[in-house]
């Protein structure tokens, strides 16, 4: 295992829109690492540099994917674990997303971050959030979403949705509802999408 390297800068060179290829010389040795194109640029060809990698062995080649911070290294090897997420699409969300802004949308369940990013299709972007639930910390001033779970709450996403609100919306305005309400979970069907709508009301465009 390759946990790092440090050494000096031999070429950097561009691989595509999300990733560039860096040579580094270790003792000697040198290292191509893949990198997101955001830490090429901070790097300078002769000069030393230290870059955290990980490892990807296959059957017919093993590669090197580096990163400036240790936080970036591990939302990698998490994306990895996402099913269909490999190591040049966990590198290509990190060259469009910095870890705060994966863990952001993970916690508001927003998938469209990932669908902007090249080789994720709207599945993949909605199992990556799916996948990561509970496996990251949301940056400080973002509120994860609370799970609905009454029958009363989940009649009344599904009514909003019906009317063209999206899910993730939805949710949050039923349970900002309930939190808000005298007796939490007391409210009938009528009641609280009727408090509902009011709450979504000021908002002309439904998301």
């Amino acid at each position: 295992m390759i946990s790092s390297v440090r050494g000096t800068v031999l070429s950097i060179s561009a691989t595509g829109a999300t990733g560039s290829l860096v040579g580094v010389e270790v003792g000697g040795v040198g290292y191509a690492v893949q990198v997101t194109p955001h830490l090429a640029l901070t790097l300078r060809v002769g000069q030393e540099a230290r870059i955290h990698t990980a490892l990807i062995v296959r059957e017919d080649d093993m590669s090197l994917y580096g990163f400036a911070t240790t936080e970036e290294l591990d939302m990698f090897d998490l994306l990895r674990g996402v099913s269909g997420v490999g190591p040049k699409s966990a590198l290509g969300v990190l060259a469009t997303l910095s870890p705060d802004q994966i863990a952001a949308a993970v916690a508001t369940e927003d998938d469209a971050p990932f669908r902007k990013v090249s080789g994720i299709g709207p599945k993949t972007a909605k199992l990556i959030v799916v996948s990561l639930a509970g496996k990251i910390v949301a940056p400080s001033g973002v509120r994860a979403l609370a799970p609905t779970t009454s029958s009363t709450a989940q009649n009344v996403v599904a009514a909003l949705v019906g009317l063209g609100w999206n899910e993730r919306v939805a949710v949050q305005a039923v349970d900002e509802v309930i939190d808000a309400a005298t007796e939490d979970g007391s409210l009938a069907v009528p009641a609280l999408l009727r408090l509902a709508l009011a709450r979504l009301s000021p908002q002309q465009v439904r998301p």
